[in-house]
């Protein structure tokens, strides 16, 4: 008995967490993934590489371009005029509330359209192409076509929704924050709600069938087939779907560009960004807010892939 305790401890005492090791399977395609991803992470290298290394450096400047003499080398004061910005922090907040309710809203949606797409039998192909429609539009030419639809003058928006009661006919949806913030993330979820669905639908296509039969003959109902075996198997898909979608509505910019110009505290980060730069040409502050920008996205994607908890060998089949 002292041997066999001794010899259940030894792991511990070394450090080791009693993680399976990774299968043949796994390690083959793991190295087989990095081959195939190889050339194409060596040519986004080739192109990023270099712009976010010269946007690095000229964030240690104090910088303006019509100004272009007066270049100083500040160290890192910009970043923490940035930081010390309520203007940024504010902006910073109106990204994370249209990222995170535009996410929530095409995940429900999306969701409930790839289960459409999947079970549906009759005209599939037809009702496919018709709900990816709103994704092939151009995001410009959405924008305006919402900016349109809310519009107080001649928008159709406050004529069909009058019944509700905080609508009416002389409604400004962009007289406001919160209407404003509301126009445009309604335009979003419309314009993107298709590509999640998409993700989403090719995670259904790989739940085995079978699973969900057996679910039904042991007598669960349709909530339980959906909670305990179709959503569990999804795991992997809805974790790609909401890292895609989340990233891209962070980095939200057509939208407002076109719908309020920033107006009525609208502004995202990348709206910021592009305004200190091309309109205020403060090419020093414009540097460290899009570094500061591209920071925030790498650690968003750090946190969303950290909050599902994929296991990819498990997602697989693999025990």
């Amino acid at each position: 008995m002292t041997t066999s305790t001794a010899t259940v401890a030894t792991p511990k005492a070394g450090g080791h967490t009693g993680r399976k090791p990774m299968s043949d399977r796994s390690s083959a395609e793991n190295r087989l993934g990095q081959k195939l991803v190889a050339p194409a992470v060596i040519v986004m290298l080739l192109v990023t590489a270099w712009p976010m290394l010269q946007a690095l450096y000229l964030s240690m400047f104090r910088y303006r371009l019509t100004t272009p003499n007066d270049k100083e080398f500040i160290w890192f004061s910009n970043y923490g005029t940035v930081l010390g910005d309520s203007l940024f922090w504010k902006d910073t907040v109106n990204t994370v509330i249209i990222m995170v309710v535009t996410v929530a809203v095409e995940l429900v949606i999306g969701f409930a359209f790839a289960m459409v797409m999947h079970r549906i039998v009759f005209a599939r192909g037809a009702i496919r192409t018709s709900i990816l429609i709103p994704y092939g539009i151009i995001t410009v030419v959405s924008a305006y076509s919402w900016q349109f639809a809310f519009s107080i003058n001649n928008g159709y928006v406050n004529s069909w929704f009058s019944w509700l009661p905080w609508v009416s006919a002389d409604t400004n949806w962009f007289g406001s924050h919160w209407p404003a913030m509301f126009a445009i993330m309604v335009s979003e979820i419309w314009k993107t709600t298709p590509f999640m669905s998409l993700l989403l639908l090719a995670g259904l296509a790989q739940i085995s069938e079978d699973m969900i039969e057996a679910a039904r003959v042991d007598g669960a109902t349709w909530w339980q087939r959906l909670w305990k075996v179709v959503l569990p198997n999804m795991r992997a898909a809805i974790m790609v779907a909401v890292l895609f979608r989340a990233l891209d509505a962070f980095r939200i910019f057509d939208n407002i560009f076109v719908m309020t110009r920033g107006a009525q505290d609208t502004e995202s980060s990348s709206f910021l960004t592009y305004r200190q730069v091309i309109n205020q040409f403060q090419l020093g502050l414009g540097s460290a807010l899009s570094v500061l920008l591209f920071l925030t996205v790498l650690l968003l994607a750090w946190l969303i892939v950290k909050l599902f908890r994929v296991d990819l060998a498990q997602a697989r089949g693999e025990s």
